[in-house]
């Protein structure tokens, strides 16, 4: 019997490539978004098509249970659905910070919740957190979108300690810089937000230095990367990939507060 994976935010990017990349490993997969018109080509090739908001519960109930009837199992979750809000701590309101950690975290920590029982009836399961080199760095006005990583990265740390005992395993993949809506999609709120005033300066910076010119991996890499960890008998816990990722969080590491946010000054200039 083929093992059955969901993935969210699967309407595009590297949500879609994933889904796209289980099916060819032999999962049956199902892609879950908002936008369904985007994934009727998907459907075409196989994936079965969700229609779900992470942030609305009873879509994201629905969901699960379409899958259990349907499949009996849920031997893999990526939690893939996830946006980034820009803008200075100053001026952004926190109505859109709170709809912010809602996709990033709470929708994220809700699938789960619904998906784990499931997984320790099998005593076995993996759940994959597509998280960000974000989620040990920090950048110019991503404060918000930050908070949510580096939330998500430990809750994922804690999740896996206590569903080890249950056969279940879950790992963290960091993205780097990688091709998407991205940068089209952050620009506009940012000037929005922070064009105008004391952080003008930092926002323009900011976007015009939105990742274009030191070029993206192609979402595919990604897509490999989850491949890799849901086929290695024994996973590592992260999976920092994708242009910059790994030298950015190295930096993190290694070099002190102040000196960070020296690299980062000059970055943004």
């Amino acid at each position: 019997m083929a093992k059955t994976a969901l993935v969210t935010g699967a309407s595009s990017g590297m949500g879609r490539e994933i889904a796209l990349r289980l099916a060819a490993d032999g999962y049956t997969v199902y892609g879950a978004a908002r936008r369904v018109e985007r994934m009727r080509d998907l459907e075409e090739r196989g994936i079965r098509v969700i229609g779900m908001d992470i942030t609305v519960d009873d879509q994201v109930v629905a969901a699960v249970d379409r899958i259990i009837t349907e499949t009996g199992r849920i031997d893999v979750l990526v939690n893939n659905a996830g946006f980034g809000l820009y803008g200075a701590v100053e001026d952004t309101a926190l109505e859109d910070v709170r709809y912010q950690f809602d996709v990033n975290f709470f929708g994220v920590a809700r699938l789960t919740q619904l998906v784990l029982p499931h997984m320790r009836a099998e005593k076995s399961g993996r759940i994959v957190n597509i998280s960000s080199m974000g989620g040990e760095i920090y950048t110019p006005l991503g404060a918000y979108y930050h908070a949510t990583k580096h939330a998500l990265e430990a809750w994922a740390d804690a999740l896996r300690f206590e569903v080890a005992p249950f056969g279940i395993d879950v790992i963290i993949v960091q993205p780097g810089l990688v091709e998407s809506e991205w940068s089209d999609v952050m620009a506009a709120p940012v000037l929005e937000r922070s064009g105008d005033g004391p952080y003008a300066p930092l926002a323009r910076a900011v976007v015009s230095r939105s990742g274009a010119e030191y070029g993206g991996s192609a979402p595919t890499v990604i897509a490999e990367a989850v491949s890799r960890a849901l086929t290695a008998r024994r996973p590592r816990t992260r999976y920092a990939v994708g242009r910059l990722a790994k030298p950015l969080i190295a930096a993190r590491r290694v070099l002190p507060d102040r000196a960070f946010d020296r690299l980062l000054a000059m970055a943004a200039r």
